[in-house]
């Protein structure tokens, strides 16, 4: 009974990484997918538009069946909050993303894309959503973290240098892949691809940004707020294939790997990543469902040489790096937050108040970095050392007698 229960508190634990895991090769699955698409002559506006389609398609019937009731009233700011949404995401960050997409390679795009926590972070901040004290080791990791990912994604963009042979990849002939645009694509295309990635995540990070107020009216309605992204995104991207794409042959689409790319590219990512990256936020933290994204770079890499016949540039390798170092950094000091947060959360209101009248006592515990061991070490001589309570003492009855005699 007992290795029955360790393996299902094992099989347990371990869902969220098979879930995040499992949702790596969805996203690496659609890059690659995507890439052979575009190089076959697909509008990456149409691909825009046919793509969230298909996800509006697949959550709004369960937006329908489980979050019918309650549902928030669309009011016009309510209603600009989903329309600068649905800008930002499904056609500002997914077009721009396509575009660099052509212009580059799966393997580069995904590596610009980590940039996505340190963007954040920015814009946080200056949102005043975070607050920065130099002081503290877990905002130098953050503001390290952020330099070192921009620095990172700064030489991907002006340095391509040698080329890096793959051990597997030294016998693929380049003809006998897709891959037409990354084999021809000048060092002019190269940089233009380079600044429509980073345009593409500086757009998706503004969209976390801005989600976050739109949730707080939409708290218990996630699938309706992400129907009514997709719906509004998908009427905003036909508007401007109208505008950009002006021959009516682009919107033909077949049984053949544009359907596909669509298809999967609104099913997979756009719907079932949802709700997986909700679950696993929710049980988690956010923290841990980001950690996984340089997870993707590697599982494209790995596809895109196999698939492709993808060249791999050294001074990708070098960025791609150092964007990695600067992601987790950024994470580590996230994550020391929310720590702080919690054990914050967790002193009794009573203890708070104490607290708060001697500003000598909060700053040792406000400070859990630089006072964890002197914590500690208090915490198990005297759980309650930090607060003296005095009470009266009764006097004895004897000493009474005795005063009276």
């Amino acid at each position: 009974m007992e290795k029955l229960r360790c393996c299902g508190n094992f099989l347990e634990n371990s869902k969220p990484y098979f879930a995040m895991i499992s949702l790596q090769f969805g996203y690496a699955g659609m890059n690659i997918i995507t890439k052979v698409s575009l190089n076959r002559g697909m509008s990456h506006y149409v691909l825009v538009v046919y793509r969230h389609a298909f996800a509006t398609a697949v959550i709004a019937p369960f937006a329908l069946i489980f979050e019918r009731r309650g549902q928030p009233k669309i009011t016009f700011p309510i209603f600009m909050q989903i329309f600068i949404l649905a800008l930002l995401g499904p056609v500002i960050d997914q077009n721009f993303y396509y575009a660099g997409l052509k212009y580059t390679s799966p393997t580069f795009s995904c590596a610009m894309s980590n940039m996505l926590p340190a963007m954040t972070f920015v814009m946080a901040v200056m949102c005043r959503m975070e607050k920065i004290d130099v002081k503290k080791v877990r905002c130098q990791a953050k503001i390290v973290g952020t330099t070192v990912t921009v620095a990172g994604a700064m030489l991907m963009t002006l340095y391509k240098g040698p080329l890096v042979e793959l051990f597997w990849s030294k016998n693929i002939h380049p003809r006998q892949s897709y891959v037409t645009d990354t084999t021809g694509t000048t060092d002019k295309d190269w940089i233009k691809g380079c600044i429509l990635l980073i345009i593409a995540t500086l757009a998706w990070a503004s969209l976390f940004v801005l989600q976050a107020k739109a949730l707080k009216t939409y708290k218990n309605h996630q699938l309706s707020l992400t129907s009514l992204m997709c719906f509004v995104g998908t009427l905003q991207a036909i508007v401007v294939t109208f505008v950009m794409e002006r021959k009516a042959s682009v919107w033909q689409i077949g049984w053949d790997m544009n359907l596909l790319a669509a298809a999967y590219a609104g099913i997979v990512t756009s719907s079932i990543s949802y709700y997986v990256q909700g679950l696993v936020i929710k049980k988690r933290g956010p923290v841990f469902a980001t950690a996984f994204s340089p997870l993707m770079m590697i599982i494209v890499a790995i596809m895109g040489s196999f698939i492709l016949a993808e060249k791999i540039f050294l001074g990708g390798v070098i960025g791609a790096i150092l964007i990695v170092i600067g992601l987790y950094s950024v994470l580590w000091g996230k994550h020391k937050e929310n720590k702080e947060k919690e054990i914050k959360e967790e002193i009794p209101e009573p203890i708070k108040d104490i607290l708060a009248n001697h500003g000598n006592t909060i700053l040792v515990i406000g400070d859990i970095e630089a006072n964890q061991v002197e914590l500690q070490k208090s915490e198990a001589n005297n759980k309650l050392s930090a607060v003296a309570i005095t009470m009266p003492m009764p006097e004895s009855p004897f000493k009474a007698n005795q005063d009276q005699k």
